[in-house]
């Protein structure tokens, strides 16, 4: 017989807003109702309960890669459910096309696993004026055929791939993604505005890290940012790290878009959760300084050290966002993009009993994912 657990004396945030002193029951590996006599009670009171996070770009953490052996996939998923990302999608780098094939092999099995939610291709389909930490001698134009490869490889699980859809074949290329269920993205872009409506229009529906990799908003040309902002169908990436955004910019782009259309995504390297040093980001050399991850040769950016339960903090004690809309944007927004919300994304009876406690000052304090504590809760 399941155990059940009740959580009690906590604020909630449930889809209806915040419940002070609230109950949570879980029950096995669900969220249930009522809870039996013989329930156990772990008073949390003090303490935030939240839906686990979501994290639909994610490139690696705690030394390993998404685009390593499965030892490092699991490796780098550990480190991240320890920091309240419950389902997770992982991101691949740009590469030789054999190579991405036989990693969505390998990421599909996990995937059909239940281990992570699919697979985001993040190149090779990119423009090499807009490459940031990716090899340009392995780039190419987003060809149908090519992108029906990686599509098939992925055996159903292939969440999103990120294009430069104003090259040749992009617009085709999104129509295919969008036929096979796929989310097709625009990033690591040198689109013009126009370009842009046009992708959306084509049936692109996510915005690849916002701002950056992309021209920059302009007032005469306004580039791949206000046609993404702009149209309610768009979802758009952010990465509140403090060093990819300028505060400013986030919060415009936030309340553009509300808290609906905003996905918060860490865009972790091998770094996240381990620190400065040494590392690679698929064939390219990468140096951690001080929590900023950037190529060895060129300087560039190349992903972030980030993890959720960060950003999620950030969110509220730097850009002054309210706590709702955060887990909407970390949580619930990011469920129902991935159509999954059915199970994960919000504190409901039924869904999986995916949980993240954080204490007054939004630290974490415990994980919880289908029932069983990943990190057991710190009450003292």
């Amino acid at each position: 017989m399941a155990t059940t657990k009740v959580l009690a004396g906590a604020r909630v945030v449930l889809p209806s807003g915040v419940v002070d002193d609230g109950r949570l029951v879980v029950e096995g590996t669900r969220i249930a109702g009522p809870a039996p006599e013989s329930a156990e009670i772990i008073d949390v009171s003090g303490h935030w309960l939240v839906p686990g996070f979501v994290d639909i770009h994610n490139h690696g953490g705690g030394g390993a890669s998404f685009s390593g052996t499965v030892d490092d996939v699991l490796t780098a998923l550990r480190t991240h459910r320890e920091h309240g990302t419950t389902t997770l999608v992982a991101s691949t780098v740009t590469d030789d096309m054999d190579i991405l094939v036989q990693q969505a092999g390998l990421l599909s099995e996990l995937a059909e696993q239940g281990d992570i939610a699919g697979i985001h291709f993040e190149g090779p389909f990119i423009s090499p004026c807009r490459k940031g930490a990716h090899s340009e001698a392995l780039l190419r134009d987003p060809d149908p055929a090519e992108v029906r490869k990686l599509i098939d490889a992925a055996r159903g699980r292939a969440a999103m791939v990120t294009l430069a859809t104003e090259l040749p074949g992009g617009l085709d290329s999104v129509r295919l993604l969008v036929e096979h269920g796929v989310i097709a993205a625009i990033g690591h872009t040198d689109a013009t505005y126009e370009q842009t409506v046009q992708a959306i229009d084509a049936g692109a529906t996510v915005a690849t890290h916002l701002f950056n990799a992309m021209p920059q908003l302009g007032h005469r040309a306004p580039g791949p940012v206000a046609a993404l902002l702009e149209d309610e169908r768009v979802t758009v990436e952010l990465i509140d790290d403090g060093v990819h955004l300028h505060p400013a910019a986030l919060r415009l782009a936030f309340r553009q878009a509300g808290a609906t259309r905003v996905a918060f995504i860490t865009d972790a390297m091998d770094a996240a959760g381990i620190g400065d040093g040494r590392y690679m980001l698929g064939p390219l050399e990468v140096e951690v300084r001080q929590g900023v991850a950037r190529l060895v040769e060129g300087g560039s950016i190349a992903g972030s050290t980030l993890t959720l339960d960060r950003a999620f903090r950030r969110a509220v004690t730097v850009d002054g966002l309210a706590v709702e809309d955060v887990v909407t944007a970390v949580s619930a927004g990011p469920a129902k993009l991935l159509g999954v919300y059915d199970r994960v994304g919000s504190l409901e009876p039924g869904k999986d009993a995916d949980l993240v406690l954080l204490d007054d000052d939004f630290r974490l304090k415990g994980v919880m994912r289908r029932g069983q504590w990943v990190v057991d809760p710190q009450l003292g």
